[in-house]
């Protein structure tokens, strides 16, 4: 048995009267934010096309399923996580943000099949960079995602271990890592030398195989399978990781990605995630 979940920051009566009349009754939860429908039987193909008729995140989930079920929950940092693409940023104090954005983008869209090519291309126009420019990035625009924190401490709560993977800055996933007490991290290392980033990255590149390894690799290591991994995304190099992990989020993300996870949020915060289990399910006032 499955439950209708609708969202939108400003969930309007019009939205809501559009799943009323498909369903042929009033919802089970009605808040300003959200609204529910338990059990149903829709059609997820017609869920979408009201959804995107109205502007509003719907998804069908099932009926019993609790956040406490699951044991990891892994996230994308640059737009997922964060609101920027921490690349990006500091190509701006480089002087050459849009370069950098438009191979950032078309790698995201799923354009560059080879995201190592793409990130070596992109940290080479970083160089000579003062070493400082990450912290000023890190300082003046990195932001948390909409709900991010809200998520990761009702996760902890229900015995989730959280784990950040990242094709960005182990300089950004560290200061996040100790900011959020998050359990673990994977990402990129950028070279210095002098005090400037030389535009090299060190070792292994984190892509979305490696994203996939060490979703699996954290699994095994707490004791679960995948299959009780939630994972939150944003691009193509995000959907390896996606594919086998028991829930996949679409985070404002790219066409491509929004079509081949379990999940998506175009509209709401990252906390949206949690009404989809029924553990966190707020009750009406």
């Amino acid at each position: 048995m499955s439950r209708l979940v609708v969202q939108h920051p400003q969930l309007c009566e019009a939205a809501v009267d559009a799943f009323r009349a498909a369903l042929g009754r009033a919802p089970t939860l009605h808040l300003p934010q959200l609204a529910t429908w338990e059990p149903v039987t829709i059609d997820g193909d017609q869920v979408g096309e009201i959804a995107d008729a109205v502007g509003v995140d719907a998804e069908i989930v099932p009926l019993a399923t609790r956040l406490s079920d699951y044991r990891l929950i892994a996230f994308d940092m640059d737009s997922t996580l964060i609101t920027i693409e921490c690349i990006d940023e500091l190509a701006d104090f480089a002087g050459r943000k849009a370069e950098v954005a438009a191979i950032t983008e078309a790698a995201m869209r799923g354009e560059i099949p080879d995201y190592d090519e793409s990130l070596r291309r992109r940290v080479a126009l970083l160089a000579d960079l003062p070493e400082s420019a990450l912290q000023r990035v890190y300082d003046e625009r990195v932001r948390l995602s909409p709900g991010a924190e809200a998520l990761i401490v009702a996760a902890r709560a229900a015995g989730l271990k959280i784990l950040l993977v990242s094709g960005g800055f182990r300089f950004f996933t560290e200061r996040l890592a100790a900011r959020l007490h998050l359990d673990f991290t994977r990402s990129n290392t950028l070279e210095t030398a002098g005090g400037r980033l030389t535009g090299r990255v060190l070792g292994e590149i984190v892509n979305a195989s490696v994203k996939r390894r060490t979703v699996e690799e954290t699994c095994a290591a707490i004791g679960c399978t995948p299959a009780q991994a939630i994972v939150v995304g944003d691009g193509a190099n995000d959907l390896q990781m996606m594919s086998i992990a028991g829930v996949s989020v679409a985070y404002r993300a790219r066409p491509i990605v929004r079509s081949e996870t379990t999940h998506a949020i175009n509209h709401c915060g990252l906390d949206a995630i949690l009404n989809w289990f029924v553990d966190q399910l707020p009750t009406a006032p």
